[in-house]
């Protein structure tokens, strides 16, 4: 069965981000199309990048990075749960995509984002860095206002109409891991035979 990671995409204390990814995994704990898993990067405790080599090279050296590696190289599709800060994502979200290279390629991702203008522009940077992760990014987008979906800027509340929006965009990330599913197998093949 396809396999989901919901990733909460930020460490900072007090982040809404944890309880906006734990009703996303609500919502798709209900759907029968897929396994999901909710992944703190948090419980990782990355470093800022420290490995010697490029990850397009898959040469990881440090433990943190083989247990990241090797969580991240379960799921065959993602949803990005981010905030927004200055324009862009989560400084902790990035570090941890750019920690990797061949376990987040030829996978989806969906996206679910939160801030005063529902972290939109947290997104549209995502969507480039994904791209050059060999990764297809679905249309369909969960963007949640500061001001409409939570009350008081921290009580999450979420308007009705979200959970379509979610629903929406797991039909089309589960649609888009599957499809890919050939490609990550002759991937694999092509791998195998050639020894490395």
């Amino acid at each position: 069965m396809t396999r989901i990671g919901i990733i909460i995409g930020s460490t900072r204390p007090g982040r809404n981000g944890e309880t906006v990814a734990r009703w996303v995994h609500d919502i798709a704990t209900k759907r029968v199309d897929a396994e999901y898993e909710l992944v703190d990067i948090k419980d990782f405790n990355l470093p800022h990048l420290d490995e010697m080599a490029p990850p397009s090279l898959g040469q990881y050296t440090q433990p943190h990075t083989l247990r990241w590696a090797e969580k991240i190289a379960s799921f065959d599709g993602y949803v990005f749960v981010t905030p927004e800060y200055n324009h862009s994502t989560s400084g902790a979200l990035k570090n941890a995509i750019d920690f990797l290279y061949a376990e987040w390629n030829n996978k989806a991702t969906g996206f679910v984002s939160y801030g005063s203008v529902g972290g939109t522009r947290a997104v549209e940077h995502l969507r480039l860095v994904v791209a050059e992760l060999q990764m297809a990014d679905v249309r369909a987008q969960v963007a949640l206002s500061l001001f409409t979906d939570f009350e008081n800027f921290s009580v999450f509340k979420p308007g009705p109409h979200q959970v379509d929006a979610v629903n929406t965009m797991l039909d089309q990330l589960v649609a888009w891991s599957g499809a890919l599913a050939t490609l990550r197998a002759g991937t694999t093949m092509a791998t195998s035979q050639s020894g490395t």
